[in-house]
This record gives structure tokens, sequence and C-alpha cells, in this order.
């Protein structure tokens, strides 16, 4: 044992940007850093060094779900921490893109991945979503905005940026529970079709759809968007599904833009994005979003350039994933009296640490979240400038 505490006292002697305090399962405790202790990190048992060198993300996030591993202070903190410190051994987490095994994401698996992480049943999300059931990121006008209004802004925002006309048609692949598909009917008079590959979603969108009176201009369908065929639209919106398209399929996806899409038809796209490579977090691949990708700005950017469509606008929004990520996290501590009662401990830690770590890496510049905004074949009918979209 001495020469595994001694690999973890070399290993965390310069993990962290901020001073904090070490205590092996032993008992033993070293304080690192300079001032005053920003955050506590306990081994309950040791670690097999050879598993942390492999893949140390997995092996972290499956220890701390499990509790081998206790932390005393805020977990986004302490990834932060990590983030900052340009030193550590983990800042870079591209070294590790090749230990990831992507999967395939056919019409099947996809449907499966899918279900793996937003099947796990709308009270659950009901817990600590906003009122809107809006499950990605916001668009912060003020940092006092409520989470609420953070989702209203932004189903407003990427509304405009579309330039919706009445009597156009609109198709939302990955409608969630149905926000932007239902306010864009009520305000834009537009026909509009959600597609989604969650029964869970697909219920409660019809369920508000019958409570708004939209029945006519508002439908929702259980369906790949590879299947969709025989339809066309003016505008096509995606807000938060690319990420679960899987590398391989990214050409694919934007061939079906183009199919599905009417000549000068404007699609927006809302979705996470790597600044130099691509790639993802092994825990998070494995425990909370099966088969998905994180695809580069330029990955991007080349798809739409090999189909032919003209990128109008792209905006960056990471710090309001920040922010929102914030939001859930604290809403889904405040309510694990509820959680708790159909959600065992390892479940608890792994959500934890999942919001924790994704605003931690938003916040630290690890990964981004891009608005992109095209169209098909020549559109001169879009504004010349960008005030229509505020």
């Amino acid at each position: 044992m001495i020469i595994d505490k001694l690999f973890y006292k070399t290993l965390f002697k310069n993990l962290f940007s901020d001073t904090y305090e070490l205590t092996l399962w032993d008992g033993s405790t070293e304080i690192y850093g300079e001032g005053e202790v920003q955050f506590k990190i306990k081994f309950n048992e040791a670690i097999p060094k050879a598993d942390i060198i492999k893949d140390p993300s997995l092996t972290f996030g499956e220890a701390y779900m499990t509790k081998k591993i206790d932390i005393e202070g805020s977990v986004q903190k302490v990834i932060e921490s990590l983030y900052n410190n340009k030193e550590s051994f983990l800042r870079n987490s591209n070294q590790y893109a090749s230990l990831l095994k992507m999967a395939t994401n056919n019409v099947k698996n996809s449907k499966k991945n899918i279900e793996f992480h937003y099947d796990i049943g709308n009270d659950f999300y009901k817990l600590w979503l906003d009122d809107t059931m809006t499950y990605s990121c916001g668009y912060f006008k003020s940092y006092e905005d409520s989470l609420t209004q953070a989702q209203r802004n932004k189903v407003e925002h990427i509304l405009k940026k579309l330039n919706l006309k009445e009597g156009e048609t609109l198709l939302d692949i990955g409608c969630g529970w149905g926000e932007l598909i239902i306010s864009a009917a009520k305000k834009y008079k537009v026909k509009a079709l959600g597609i989604t590959l969650s029964n869970e979603q697909l219920d409660k969108v019809n369920e508000k759809i019958k409570k708004e009176g939209l029945e006519s201009s508002v439908e929702v369908k259980l369906i790949d968007y590879r299947e969709l065929k025989n339809r066309t639209f003016d505008k096509i919106v995606s807000v938060g599904m690319l990420e679960h398209v899987g590398q391989d399929h990214l050409a694919e996806y934007f061939k079906a833009l183009n199919d599905l899409l009417n000549d000068k038809g404007v699609s927006l796209l809302h979705c996470i994005t790597g600044t130099k490579i691509g790639g993802n977090n092994t825990w998070i691949n494995r425990y909370i979003f099966p088969g998905g990708y994180v695809p580069a700005v330029k990955e991007l950017v080349n798809c739409m350039s090999d189909e032919g469509f003209s990128l109008n606008d792209a905006e960056n929004l990471r710090l309001h994933y920040g922010r929102t990520l914030e939001h859930w996290a604290k809403n889904f501590e405040n309510a694990l009296p509820e959680i708790s009662k159909t959600k065992d401990e390892t479940f608890i830690r792994m959500w934890r640490l999942y919001l924790n770590a994704c605003a931690a890496s938003f916040n630290c510049g690890n990964i981004s979240i891009h608005q992109f905004l095209f169209n098909k074949g020549v559109n001169n009918e879009l504004p010349w400038t960008r005030d229509y979209m505020y």
C-alpha cells in the first residue's frame, strides 16, 4: 500500500487550481495549496492505479457514484478547479478520446439510446426542470432571469431567428416536451410537426396539444428523422438533438435536412460543440448519453458546406448553458426528498455528478453550445441585419 499511497499523493499534488484537503482510505490527510481549503476529497477505499491511468474520467466517475470517493463542498467547484489547472494530467481530455468506442447510431440503436435517457419518466424530469419542461440550454437576457424565463427567452430567440411567417410549415427534430412547436403555432400561426423517439415525451406533448386546442396546427410523431418520408418543410429546427446522432451519422443528418427542406428553406441547429475536435466523455457515454458525440464546429460547418447550405449566423451560448445547468443542479438537490423515494443513492450521485460536471465544463470552456442558422439554395428574403433576432 505504500506504493499506492505515494502514487495518489503524487497524482493529486498538482491536480487542482485551488487549495484542498485529501484524505486517503487509511485516514492520512494532506492539504495541497496555500490559503483556505476550498473543498475536501476523501477516498473511502483504494482504486487500482491502472484504472486511473487507463481512463480517469470513467474511473473517478464510477468511484463517486459508488461512494469510493466522497466530496465535501461543491462538486461543480471541484471540477472547475480541475479544469482550471492547466498542469493537471486531466486538463486535456482530448488525449483520452481514442479510448471511447463510438456506437453506431442506426435507427434501432438511436431509439434505444434515447429511451435510456429520456424515458426515465416525466415525473422525474418534472421535479427539477422548469415549468415549460424544457431540457436544453436557456437564454438569459439577465443573469437574474428565472430558469422558466430563460427557457421562454430561448424558444422566442429561436423562433425569431427562423423568421417564421403565418402558414409556413415547421419541423422540430427532437421536440422534447413540445414547448417550441406549441409556441410557434400559437404566436406565428405555423403548421408544426414535432418528432421524438421517447414514448414519455410523445404522451406529454399530445396532452399539451389537446389542452391548448391545437390539434389542427400541431402534431407529434414517434419517428426517427431518417424515416420521415414524402414531406417537406419551410423551416426546420433541432435543439439538443444532434449530440445523439453520432460522428458516423453527421453527414447523414445534413443530407436528411436537405431532403426535408423546401427550396429557400431555413434551418436552425442548436447543439453542444467542441472547439478543436469532437468527442465525448467516457463516463457520460456509459451512464448518461449512450451513443453520444459532441461534434467540433468545423465538422458541422463542413457538413453544411457539403450539402450546399448557406451559413447565415452562428452564435455561441456557452455561458448560458453553464447557468442553465447550475439551475438544474440546484433544483435537483432541492427535489431529493421526492427523488429518493424512487431512485437509489448511486443514481442520485450519478445525476449530481453529471449536472455539476457539465456546468463546470461550459463555465471553463471545455465545450460550448452554438446556434447555427443556415438555408437551402439562394434565399434573398431573410433580413439583411441581425436586428430582427432581437
